[in-house]
């Protein structure tokens, strides 16, 4: 049992709740609460944790009320090592939303636009936002280009729609167009308030029915159809790549390997493979139809357990099936946009290492 006390120097109402969003709920900022202990003037949080390293903040619900410092800049993660029943103290310096929030500037290159603001996803009887990356040429060649479709797309290109932070996939795309002459389309779909659900193609007790399946069948069948018609792609499973992190990479991983017809490729960021037990059983079904590419990452700092549940995948993919799979575990690594930043140039020259020319019309 994990023993946590946290003092809050925030001076917050005690009727609001605090929270604790990390890598062991899939980071929702309103999944795990803490209750107030009148005796201690503290918030208590006891929580069974198998052992390993383990990141989180604490928020009041939302990541606009996320805790930060005196001066109301962000922070790192919290950190605790469990590995046997123990305790530990925590104090909330203050809340973000007691500040002015910053203003944020447009950080997407001129090679990105917003695709539609409202494409619909009738699977799921909603639409969505989604953004198109054309490379440098696109405009004044004729080449058709591989596609890579991303998850959680307001965090892929421009810091002024991300959270905490962006991936700088088009700035890392435009170098290694100019340098390596590699190219590529980006699609990226932003995600939803249903997030845990949405990227999770089975039910869970705690989080709900999932909709994962819906999700990509969204993809496969709605979203890569209309980008084929309307630019210049290759669209051959070859040519075609789906990537994401944490629930987004999970439900990137479920799309590779259930429709390798469609996605020969993949980038699997710090997958939230906790969430889904069932992804065992399913990659082993499904293994020996995989022959394409998949790259693995995982940051050292993300904990013990969810290292050794992408080692278990990976392991249960390699001996399966005839991919290629490249792990990488970073060990100063956390779960955030600035790693996966980090390894994203590092997965797209080796997934695309095997192109260097494109068909013209």
């Amino acid at each position: 049992m994990v023993h946590i006390t946290v003092k809050d120097n925030g001076e917050f109402a005690q009727h609001e709740k605090i929270y604790a969003a990390g890598n062991f709920n899939g980071w929702d900022p309103a999944a795990t609460a803490l209750h107030f202990d009148s005796l201690k003037q503290a918030w208590v949080l006891r929580i069974e944790l198998p052992g390993g390293n383990y990141e989180f903040k604490f928020t009041r619900g939302s990541w606009q009320k996320v805790q930060c410092n005196k001066e109301g800049a962000d922070i790192p993660n919290n950190e605790i090592r469990v590995q046997t029943d123990t305790a530990f103290q925590f104090t909330i310096d203050a809340w973000k939303d007691h500040f002015t929030p910053r203003v944020k500037k447009h950080t997407a290159s001129n090679h990105v636009m917003v695709m539609d603001t409202a494409f619909s996803i009738p699977q799921l009887h909603t639409t969505r936002r989604i953004w198109v990356y054309l490379p440098p040429g696109y405009t004044t060649n004729k080449n058709r280009y591989p596609v890579l479709y991303m998850q959680d797309g307001q965090n892929v290109f421009d810091a002024y729609t991300s959270g905490f932070g962006e991936w700088g996939v088009d700035e890392s795309l435009d170098s290694l167009a100019a340098q390596k002459n590699i190219s590529t389309i980006v699609v990226a779909i932003d995600n939803g308030p249903r997030r845990l659900t949405e990227y999770n193609p089975f039910n869970n007790d705690r989080f709900g029915k999932g909709e994962g399946k819906e999700y990509v069948d969204f993809l496969v069948n709605t979203l890569k159809p209309y980008i084929d018609a309307h630019y210049r792609t290759i669209p051959d499973s070859k040519h075609n790549m789906i990537a994401g992190s944490s629930m987004g990479g999970l439900i990137s991983y479920y799309a590779f390997i259930m429709y390798p017809q469609v996605f020969g490729k993949a980038g699997v960021f710090s997958p939230s493979f906790w969430i889904a037990p069932q992804m065992d059983s399913l990659t082993i079904t499904q293994a020996n139809k995989i022959n394409g590419k998949l790259f693995f990452y995982m940051g050292g700092r993300e904990g013990e357990e969810n290292i050794q549940d992408l080692q278990t995948i990976a392991e249960k993919l390699a001996t399966r099936s005839s991919g290629l799979i490249y792990t990488v575990i970073d060990a100063e690594g956390r779960h955030n946009e600035e790693a996966w930043q980090k390894w994203f140039p590092e997965f797209i020259r080796w997934i695309m290492a095997d192109w260097t020319n494109y068909p013209i019309d």
